[in-house]
């Protein structure tokens, strides 16, 4: 397991960034790796990140205006190669469509509920984690 995860955490407002960081923690789970944060404001920002370092897992603000994480994360499937899983963070569950229309990896709904989120960020950190190649489809 690596030393340190970088998770790219995307919102418009400070707020989220912060709870997102706090619900996730140093670590999210005993088995996960320990998780450096990396925040942005911006789709230039994001981008730019993503463009400079390594990121191991994204986290989308599905809010954000005017570029939404839903958008922005259909953005970075399509242009960004390897890119790393993305947990969106929804509305209200009613929107779970939306997330796999944009190809996020995981969703959480918003306000933030740190066990919910501490979990899925901890899966995708293990998925990301794993050396085992994906399965091919048929």
């Amino acid at each position: 397991m690596q030393p340190t995860a970088t998770v790219l955490v995307y919102s418009d407002n400070a707020h989220t960034r912060e709870q997102v960081r706090l619900a996730g923690g140093r670590r999210p789970a005993p088995d996960a790796p320990a998780v450096e944060y990396v925040e942005c404001a911006t789709l230039p920002a994001v981008l730019r990140t993503l463009q400079e370092r390594r990121v191991d897992v994204c986290v989308l603000d599905g809010e954000t205006s005017p570029a939404g994480g839903m958008g922005v994360c259909r953005q970075l499937k399509d242009e960004v190669f390897q890119c790393p899983p993305v947990l969106l963070l929804i509305g209200r569950p009613q929107d779970a469509w939306l997330a796999t229309w944009s190809r996020a990896d995981a969703a959480v709904t918003h306000p933030v509920d740190p066990v919910a989120l501490a979990g899925a960020l901890a899966g995708l950190l293990r998925a990301a984690d794993d050396p085992r190649p994906a399965a091919q489809g048929a």
